[in-house]
């Protein structure tokens, strides 16, 4: 049977000569989708009688779940949170850039603002589904303003926040309407911080803890009140001390409710973070890690100087910092290099790399049955990989069509260790 109407009358397409990227593990199959989706080969045989309209020969590529950057301020001159009339454009030129180096799923980040700034920008970001014109927007993470002043990092003083006084109404007093809201960094030792994290929490609204002088217990509680995640661990919190280890101490506490998952972002761009503290990390809650690029609206464009937010920024090379100080301000890697870098420097196999860009920020969004998976069932957005291409990771649409990308220079190193092997 073959034909009709809607997803069952799609036409199936048949990856073949391929490695797909399941279960942790690098299998040899073929991979089968229709109408958007990855289906299940024996229930298409068996039940529909039906087999593929079109084989496509991949030619020994490595097939992969879309990448999923869950914290990025901008990118190619666009700034996030610059209060602009016609925010919707630059959030799509963002959207197709960053397809180019595999991010097919992200969260535009939005750093310390005025009130006056959320409240017009975030009505211009909705949700919305990605495609061959660029990456989906699965909601706003807002990385301030309630963070600690000690800890700011490139977050504007002036413009800090607590809600001492009404709690979770000083939140909505300052960000106006959550409906496009995904993400919420906070510093867990301020005053009702337990409160505002519930609160949050409870709206579907993940709550991440960051730029914080909290100690180990102030984080612990803030994970039983339902925090789930770290913003770029080790960067903007209190360093690691034997007797109080402070937030980075989640990754191996005992005190964190049963069956709860703590989910950490790691900025690996050679930069932020040195690669003994990536292995620390990773060895010590490797189900955990998050790849992000916290890039900033200087991706892209070089040495110079631009714009975060309400600072000005200087690019010097592969650093970004406060402009005037020696302040890192963000990073200017895309996700491709962060996960090569990873990948290097953690010493662990390609399979759990590609997972902390893809299956670990969508556990951590609660996606993982659509995104980050190429399980039966789950949304075909694949990107591949092949010797001689470039060093980006090209994606394909729900309908395996190649959508169009910006090409960044080549780097033969990650063509052998992608596609070197068998």
């Amino acid at each position: 049977m073959r034909g009709g109407q809607g997803t069952a009358g799609a036409r199936v397409l048949r990856f073949t000569n391929c490695r797909i990227l399941r279960g942790g593990a690098l299998l040899r199959e073929d991979l089968w989708v229709r109408g958007g989706r990855v289906l299940d080969p024996e229930k298409l045989f068996f039940e529909e009688r039906r087999v593929a309209d079109e084989l496509r020969d991949c030619g020994g590529c490595i097939l992969a779940p879309g990448f999923i950057d869950v914290q990025i301020n901008g990118g190619f001159g666009v700034d996030f949170s610059q209060a602009a009339d016609d925010v919707g454009s630059g959030v799509d030129l963002v959207a197709q850039r960053i397809l180019a180096h595999g991010v097919t799923a992200f969260c535009p980040t939005l750093v310390t603002s005025p009130p006056e700034v959320y409240q017009k920008v975030l009505p211009q970001i909705p949700v919305k589904p990605g495609g061959p014109h660029g990456a989906g927007v699965l909601g706003v993470h807002l990385e301030g303003p309630f963070i600690s002043r000690e800890k700011r990092g490139a977050h504007p003083e002036d413009h800090l926040r607590s809600f001492e006084a009404r709690a979770f109404q000083d939140v909505l007093a300052t960000y106006g309407p959550l409906d496009n809201v995904c993400m919420v960094t906070l510093a867990p030792e301020l005053s009702r911080s337990p409160e505002v994290i519930r609160a949050l929490t409870a709206r579907g609204i993940r709550v991440s803890l960051g730029h914080s002088v909290a100690d180990l217990r102030a984080a612990e509680e803030a994970v039983q009140s339902g925090a789930t995640f770290i913003t770029h661990l080790f960067n903007a919190m209190l360093p690691f001390h034997h007797r109080d280890p402070g937030i980075v101490g989640l990754l191996t506490s005992d005190r964190l409710p049963p069956g709860h998952h703590i989910f950490y972002g790691m900025i690996s761009d050679g930069i932020h973070t040195n690669p003994a503290a990536l292995r620390i990390a990773h060895r010590a809650h490797p189900q955990g890690l998050v790849l992000v690029t916290d890039a900033v609206p200087a991706l892209g464009l070089g040495n110079g100087r631009h714009t975060l937010g309400q600072q000005e920024v200087e690019v010097d090379g592969l650093t970004a910092y406060v402009a005037g100080t020696r302040t890192l301000c963000g990073s200017i890697s895309p996700m491709d290099v962060c996960v090569r870098h990873f990948l290097q420097a953690s010493g662990c196999n390609l399979e759990s790399a590609l997972e902390a860009a893809s299956l670990h920020p969508a556990q951590l969004l609660g996606l993982e049955k659509h995104k980050g998976t190429l399980d039966f069932g789950a949304d075909a957005v694949i990107l591949y990989k092949s010797h001689p291409t470039p060093v980006s990771w090209p994606a394909l649409d729900a309908r395996g069509v190649r959508v169009p990308h910006w090409r960044p220079h080549p780097s033969p190193w990650l063509r052998h260790r992608l596609c070197g092997a068998g």
